[in-house]
This record gives C-alpha cells, sequence and structure tokens, in this order.
C-alpha cells in the first residue's frame, strides 16, 4: 500500500474508531492530514521536550547536579523528612493488617480483589514488611533501643531510608511525568530509528531504548514501571517485556557513582561506568537466546500473536525510518488523551502497586541484609565462583568471589562487602565487583520486588536463575575488560 492509497483521517475519526495505535500495523495504515500532521509532530516536539528536561538533562540545583526527575523525589523526601517516613510506615503496616483480612477472611469486595492474587506467603512477607518498618521507625524518629540487626545501618538502616522511601516517592513522581514521555510519540520516533539495532541483537523493539535510558538516568524502578506500562498497552510482547525489564532496567547514574565511589574508583568514573553499559548490553543480548527466557512467547497481553508486520523496521509504504518515527509520533501525540485525565490514572495505577512494593522492599531487603551480615551463606554461596574467577587470572579470587551472590539481595552489598579491604584488593578486581553488580540488575531489595508486584510475566525462579546467568556472564565479558584496561 502507498500512502496514496492511505485512508487519511483525522483525530475525531481515529478516536471513534477506538483504533488500537500500539499495533504498528494499524498506526500505519493510515495518514493525517497536512494540517494535523503538522500539528501532531509540534504537539510532539513540545511534550516530548518536556519529557527529556524531566528525564534525561542534568541540571543543577542547590549546589548538586542531578535529572529534574532527580531533583523532583529528592526534593519531596526532604521536604516530607519524618513525615514521608512515617507515611510510609503506616502503609506497609495498613497492608500487612489488610492482606490478612483480604487474603484469609473476606469472600469478597475491594480488599479481597487486592490481595486474592497473592500467594498464600504475601501476607506473611507484609507483616514481616510492617515489623521491621515499625522497629525501623520507632528507633530513627523516637530513639527507642530496638535490636540493631533490625534497625542498624548494615541492614533497615540501608533499606527503609534511602530505598524504600525513596521508591515511595519515584513511584508518585514518575506516575505523574511519565505521561509526557510515553503518550507524545517520543517512544514510537525513537522505536523506529533504533528498531534496526535492537532487534537481531536484543530481539527487543527499538523503544526499548528509552527504558534503558530512563532507567540509567533516574532509577531501575523507573524503567521497570515503564516496561510494565508498556506491556499493559499492548506495546511489548511477553517476551519483549521480560527481555526489557530484566535487561535493560539498570540502576541510575547517580546511585552507580555512589557504588563506584565506594569501591574506590572515583577517579575512573567515566571509564567504569560507560563500560558497566556497554557490558549490560553485551549480556543483554544473550538472555533472550538462553533459558528460562528463550522459552517466552511472542504474545501481547490481549492474546494477539506477534506477527512479522509487528517487527516490521519501517513503515512498508516509507522506508524511510525518519519519516515514518515522525508520522507515528504525530499520530500518537494528535490523539494522546487529556493530559490530566492521564496523570490521574497514571496516579492511581501508581497507588495501587506502592501498598505492595513498599512492603515487599522492606520484609525482603532487610531479611536479605541480616542473613548478609549474621551467617555464611553468601561466603559459602561465592565459592561457586572462585573456580570461574582463577580460570579467568583474576586477582584477589577468594576474597571477592562472595561479593557477587550477595548481589542478588540488593546491589550496592557486593561493594560493600569490598569496602574494608580496598587497600589489600586489586584495582582490577575492584572493577570486575563494581561492573558486575551494575550489571546483575535483578536483585530482591527493589527491582524483584517491582517487578513480581507489576504483574509481568515472570516468575520468581525465572528471575534467579537470570540472575546467576547474567553473573558468569559479567563475569566472563568484565574480566575481558579488566584485563585490557587495569
Amino acid at each position: 500500500m502507498t500512502n496514496k492509497d492511505k485512508l487519511i483521517l483525522n483525530p475525531v475519526e481515529i478516536k471513534q474508531k477506538n483504533l488500537d495505535l500500539n499495533d504498528l500495523t494499524v498506526l500505519d495504515s493510515f495518514e493525517l492530514s497536512k494540517e494535523n500532521h503538522s500539528k501532531g509532530i509540534l504537539k510532539s516536539i513540545i511534550f516530548s521536550l518536556i519529557a527529556v528536561l524531566i528525564f534525561f538533562v542534568p541540571v543543577t540545583f542547590n549546589g548538586k547536579t542531578d535529572m529534574v526527575f532527580g531533583i523532583m523525589y529528592g526534593t519531596m523526601m526532604k521536604l516530607t523528612g519524618n513525615f514521608g517516613l512515617w507515611a510510609v510506615t503506616f502503609i506497609v503496616t495498613a497492608t500487612g493488617i489488610l492482606s490478612i483480612y483480604g487474603k484469609y477472611i473476606a469472600k469478597s469486595g475491594k480488599i479481597h480483589n487486592y490481595f486474592d492474587g497473592d500467594s498464600m506467603i504475601h501476607p506473611v512477607l507484609y507483616l514481616l514488611g510492617a515489623f521491621f518498618v515499625i522497629c525501623y521507625t520507632l528507633s530513627a524518629t523516637m530513639e527507642i533501643p530496638l535490636p540493631g540487626i533490625i534497625v542498624g545501618s548494615a541492614t533497615g538502616g540501608t533499606i527503609v531510608p534511602s530505598i524504600v522511601v525513596a521508591v515511595f516517592w519515584i513511584i508518585i513522581v514518575s506516575s505523574v511525568t511519565m505521561p509526557f514521555l510515553l503518550n507524545y510519540g517520543i517512544v514510537d520516533f525513537a522505536g523506529s530509528l533504533l528498531e534496526k539495532w535492537m532487534r537481531p541483537i536484543w530481539q527487543v523493539p527499538g523503544r526499548a531504548a528509552i527504558n534503558a535510558i530512563a532507567s540509567f538516568v533516574s532509577s531501575s524502578s523507573v524503567g521497570v514501571l515503564i516496561t510494565s506500562k508498556l506491556y499493559k498497552q499492548g506495546v511489548y510482547t511477553e517476551k519483549e517485556a521480560v527481555l526489557v525489564v530484566t535487561g535493560f532496567s539498570a540502576v541510575s547514574v547517580g546511585f552507580a557513582y555512589m557504588v563506584i565511589d565506594t569501591a574506590g574508583l572515583a577517579d575512573r568514573f567515566l571509564f567504569v561506568y560507560f563500560s558497566s553499559l556497554l557490558l549490560t548490553m553485551i549480556v543483554s543480548a544473550f538472555m533472550g537466546r538462553i533459558p528460562p527466557f528463550n522459552k517466552k512467547k511472542h504474545v501481547y497481553i490481549n492474546g494477539r500473536v506477534q506477527t512479522k508486520e509487528d517487527i516490521k523496521n519501517t513503515s512498508p509504504a516509507s522506508g524511510n525510518v525518519l519519516s515514518t518515527g515522525a508520522a507515528r509520533a504525530a499520530k500518537k501525540a494528535i490523539t494522546a488523551p487529556n493530559l490530566f485525565k492521564e496523570m490521574l490514572v497514571s496516579l492511581k495505577d501508581g497507588f495501587e502497586v506502592i501498598p505492595k512494593v513498599l512492603s515487599l522492599l522492606v520484609a525482603v531487603g532487610v531479611s536479605a541484609l541480616i542473613l548478609a551480615e549474621t551467617t555464611p551463606l553468601f561466603n559459602i554461596m561465592g565459592k561457586m565462583f572462585e573456580p570461574l574467577l582463577n580460570l579467568l587470572r583474576v586477582p584477589n579470587a577468594a576474597m571477592i568471589a562472595p561479593s557477587f551472590p550477595v548481589g542478588i539481595a540488593e546491589m550496592f552489598l557486593p561493594v560493600l562487602l569490598i569496602k574494608n579491604n580496598i587497600a589489600l584488593i586489586d584495582a582490577g578486581a575492584r572493577y570486575l565487583v563494581t561492573a558486575v553488580s551494575i550489571v546483575q540488575i535483578i536483585f530482591f531489595s527493589e527491582t524483584v520486588v517491582v517487578m513480581m508486584s507489576s504483574k509481568l510475566p515472570l516468575k520468581l525462579w525465572e528471575l534467579v536463575v537470570a540472575f546467576f546467568e547474567r553473573t558468569f556472564l559479567a563475569i566472563i565479558f568484565g574480566s575481558m575488560f579488566m584485563h585490557l584496561f587495569y
């Protein structure tokens, strides 16, 4: 079909026909008039620039350089202080109590529906999270003496204030700001440009690049939430959503700097960070081709099987990625829902996941850190990495081996385990620990919880297997970088 053969529709007709504009075959099947195309392009540019400013442009505020998104949620954290901490405590505590009623007592109603899909163990985890957060908050705000193993800086003191409270505001701020990123065509334009490379290498649409960038410059939780929303909108298939969320939801540049600095490598930050991102891309290219993710289906959330038309990298009519991307962006922008209504809907979706996300973050995160602090579990698990490290001639193999499995609990833990021995550990070995921790992506204190709470097509055992696969691959390729540059 040529452009001349395509039906010309106006925005009202498009909405009346209730077309699925996330289906690229449908999106490319009609044209806009020149006037509406120009209006759509202008609208797409304006709102996309706002999105770029929010998520991708570093600015200096109060002497600190960060993305606008980071400044927004960071400011909210500072302004609310203990009030925000108590709000999180109330939410987690209420979730623990209501989960018992909704899962085991109520037979119908909103509370029952909210918790009915959870497993039998979830209410236990919610209650455990409530116990941990109450202990920490009472200790931090009222100086009530409570067990240090729960409220100390190495356990609850790490998880609650710097991760759980941050994720609370990240979800709220991202819910309000994500419509700028998702509704006005920037995703479709970027997807058209990058499709040629993303599909053959990583088996995902070009749109996935936006998820990756959003994660790298703002937060891994943002990357997961964007992926979840696009999957529910019918943009990603089951396999694409899984590969994107587990392969591209890396920690932000700000958090990465903290990790790199802790490992004593701040003087080589740019190299460590960008080589880690390159390693992330290399490892992610393998994950869709090996179990368990190679078994995921190319099916959209509505049950529609992905077709060859869906995965074509350009419109059959134009064959030009720039014009195709611009046309798609214009169509999406001019038919975008009312911004304020969309913000409210997005905010409502955010508040629906907040209770479970925060509760599981506290329960799983604190529990994992307690295990790391009080048991030899991760030291024992680290033994499985020693032969590989020795084979790859990595310095200080025995000293750094336990840091690799501990990353499944919290990505900051690997460098914390070597922090006190920096002077004794070779710089190359420290680089490998740091880079692998960034590449792993899957960790229980944040991304695993957000992934599972977002109802993505993932099972817990798949995430555990994928974590170890990513770890082994990252060690292999990371050691090559280490030998080249250290």
